[in-house]
């Protein structure tokens, strides 16, 4: 018969403590083991001014005009490092159009559908604030 151990270990999580039971099982089927359940955890807070400042970006970034196409914004700040398509081109649905460098890391701006883009806002090397125009693709 295999022993099962409880571990305890104390975890702090954005300055919370919370108190974790661990059953290192060592291989034994599901079925062999005995144990009594155990209350969950508490929940972990979910970090939500990240998690939503993150998230409703790419919504106000594909608003619809009539006539004008659609108009995609910056979802973060940063600088433009690289531009893929000139006006008037052809683009396919989440091809890349420019990359966005922020915080160190280069960011793909894709279409969000086929289209031509028919409006380039920025240019290489420009500085753009979260939510600013970039392109717009008709």
């Amino acid at each position: 018969m295999t022993q099962i151990m409880l571990r305890k270990f104390k975890i702090k999580i954005d300055g919370q403590e919370y108190l974790v039971e661990m059953e290192e099982v060592g291989g034994t089927p599901a079925s062999q083991l005995q144990s009594a359940p155990q209350p969950a955890a508490q929940p972990v807070p979910q970090p939500v001014p990240q998690a939503t400042a993150a998230q409703p970006a790419p919504q106000p970034a594909k608003p619809q005009s009539a006539g004008e196409g659609q108009a995609v914004t910056a979802p973060m700040p940063g600088t433009i490092i690289k531009l893929m398509v000139q006006p008037g081109e052809q683009v396919a649905k989440n091809q890349p159009v420019m990359v966005l460098e922020a915080m160190k890391m280069e960011n793909e701006i894709v279409a969000p559908k086929a289209g031509v883009i028919t409006q380039l806002q920025v240019d290489k090397n420009e500085k753009v604030d979260s939510g600013a125009l970039l392109f717009k693709l008709q």
